[in-house]
């Protein structure tokens, strides 16, 4: 069989046999290092989407696989019905590394999402005192948290929610970065305020400067949590270990998850005060796979690379070459807006130069990968190891798809 017609057979057997509730671009990976793939046809292409910031550390990162392998060897699932050798040591580094005490694990970045909102509600019944049934939690417009039935009944999305109900309630939905709004929402049953520091699925848009330190002062007075979630910004993408930290902003809870797992295993969690969390006792919540032990062996090398700021520095540095670069196709008239922050980029195309799917088709031909969104957008996200040589070629040929 051709090797085209290898990709072909895939393709349609994968047609075939699974739910259609993803339109991947037409290229079948075989193997990966780096920032680089290698389809089955032998063709390799530059990775600027990083698994949506889950590979912040590049494909078959050494350090990565080689903690999987050793732990592979020992233990792997315990369950949580009984402790194992690597859970404490995960808890205690990644509490240290949010500043934080107490760290809740989970799998996946909508678990852990669904685990904060039940955090908020039952601290805001337990501690602030809000009557039974009654708690809220005020959200952002155009806000991706997940899939879950819970976190679609908060989404604004119609693809993401049409269809799905009936839906969850207790959550406001205010506009993105309008403080105003956000103050007229949280009244005396708001339980938390729940963002993402940059929304990344909405087309990493970028909050107003002042509006995050803003929501922190509006929280602290009104007794109300700020949950920041962080599973796409956080661990380096954007140029430090947090979003927040650009505004020097440190919420009540960080929800954690993608590069928490290296791309190797699924790993998330809710890292908050001993207080927040502390509101849980035995058998009220809790996961199979969470925290075990492969994925806190994963982890905890994760945490350790983070401590040597290297990767964030990376993103920084290289972010600043990424947002120069895009910033003149923006002066060329090819795409009419470029946001984000350090490696981390949403490019919305102009008008007759392709949708964003098409673009990311003749990228793909081109030998590199990034992903749609909402019409007329791309994602840029390449790995934080990224050289400077890779970067600037990918964004060549960015330039040669829009005739810049």
């Amino acid at each position: 069989m051709e090797a085209r017609e290898t990709t072909q057979a895939l393709i349609a057997a994968a047609d075939a046999h699974s739910a259609h509730n993803y339109h991947p671009l037409p290229v079948v990976v075989a193997t990966a290092e780096g920032a680089w793939m290698t389809d089955v046809e032998g063709r390799r292409f530059l990775d600027m989407l990083a698994g949506y910031s889950a590979l912040n550390f590049g494909h078959g990162n050494r350090r990565l696989i080689e903690a999987a392998k050793a732990q592979l060897d020992r233990v792997t699932l315990t369950s949580r019905a009984f402790h194992h050798d690597r859970f404490a040591d995960f808890c205690r580094e990644l509490a240290a590394l949010c500043g934080m005490e107490t760290v809740l694990p989970m799998n996946t970045g909508a678990e852990a999402v669904e685990t904060a909102v039940k955090t908020a509600r039952k601290w805001g019944y337990k501690v602030k005192g809000v009557p039974a049934g009654m708690a809220k939690i005020v959200v952002a417009g155009n806000n991706f948290h997940g899939r879950t039935t819970t976190v679609i009944s908060f989404s604004t999305d119609p693809e993401a929610r049409a269809d799905f109900g009936p839906y969850t309630p207790g959550f406001e939905i205010v506009p993105y970065g309008d403080l105003t709004a956000l103050r007229a929402a949280v009244t005396e049953n708001t339980v938390a305020v729940l963002l993402e520091p940059i929304q990344g699925e909405a087309g990493v848009l970028v909050p107003p400067a002042g509006y995050l330190p803003a929501v922190r002062e509006l929280t602290r007075e009104r007794n109300v949590l700020f949950v920041a979630d962080e599973i796409q910004s956080g661990l380096g993408r954007t140029g430090r270990t947090f979003a927040c930290e650009h505004e020097g902003v440190v919420p009540d809870v960080y929800v954690l998850g993608k590069a928490l797992g290296g791309g190797v295993v699924p790993v998330s969690a809710v890292v908050s005060s001993a207080e927040v969390l502390g509101v849980f006792r035995p058998g009220e919540h809790g996961s199979t796979f969470g925290g075990n032990p492969l994925a806190c062996a994963v982890a905890l090398e994760v945490i350790a690379m983070l401590r040597s700021g290297e990767y964030q520095e990376r993103a920084a540095r290289l972010g600043g070459r990424l947002h120069r670069e895009l910033g003149l196709l923006k002066d060329s008239g090819r795409v009419t807006a470029v946001r984000g922050r350090g490696l981390w980029a949403g490019v919305d195309i102009a008008p007759g130069h392709g949708t964003g799917r098409e673009v990311s088709e003749k990228l793909m031909d081109r030998g590199v990968l990034v992903k749609d969104t909402h019409g007329t957008t791309i994602r840029i996200a390449p790995p934080l190891v990224i050289s400077e040589e890779d970067l600037d070629w990918g964004l060549a040929q960015l330039r040669a798809v829009l005739g810049a």
